[in-house]
C-alpha cells in the first residue's frame, strides 16, 4: 500500500511552465512504473508520461517534446516538468504507481491536482 499526494498544479497562461510533484508515503523502488495521467472534463483519463524503475520513459503523443517525467527514488517522489503549456493541457493530473507481478498488477492513484491553462 502506498499513499500518493500530488502538488504543483495551478492556473497559468498559454506558453507557461509548471512542475508537478508526486510524493509517495513509502519507497517507490518496488514500483515498476510511476506515471502521470490526466483527465479533462467529459473525457477519459489518458496517459501523460510514465517512468520505469529501470530508467525508461514513455510519453503521450500530445506532450512529447514539451513534458519531462523524472523519478527520484531516494526522495520517493516523481516529477512532471511541463513546458509550453497549451489550453488542451487543462485537466486534473493524477499520479499513478504500478507494481507488475507475475499473476497480478497493483495500481495506486493520488487524488489529483488541477492544471488550467488559459489563452
Amino acid at each position: 500500500q502506498v499513499h500518493l499526494v500530488e502538488s504543483g498544479g495551478g492556473l497559468v497562461q498559454t506558453g507557461s511552465s509548471l512542475r508537478l510533484s508526486c510524493a509517495a508515503s513509502g519507497s517507490i523502488l518496488s514500483f515498476n512504473d510511476m506515471g502521470w495521467y490526466r483527465q479533462a472534463p467529459g473525457k477519459q483519463r489518458e496517459l501523460v508520461a510514465t517512468a520505469t524503475n529501470g530508467g525508461s520513459t514513455n510519453y503521450g503523443n500530445s506532450v512529447k517534446g514539451r513534458f519531462t517525467i523524472s523519478r527520484d527514488n531516494a526522495k520517493n517522489t516523481v516529477y512532471l516538468q511541463m513546458n509550453n503549456l497549451k489550453p488542451e493541457d487543462t485537466g486534473a493530473y493524477y499520479c499513478n504507481a504500478k507494481w507488475l507481478g507475475n499473476a497480478r498488477t497493483l495500481s495506486y492513484w493520488g487524488q489529483g491536482t488541477q492544471v488550467t491553462v488559459s489563452l
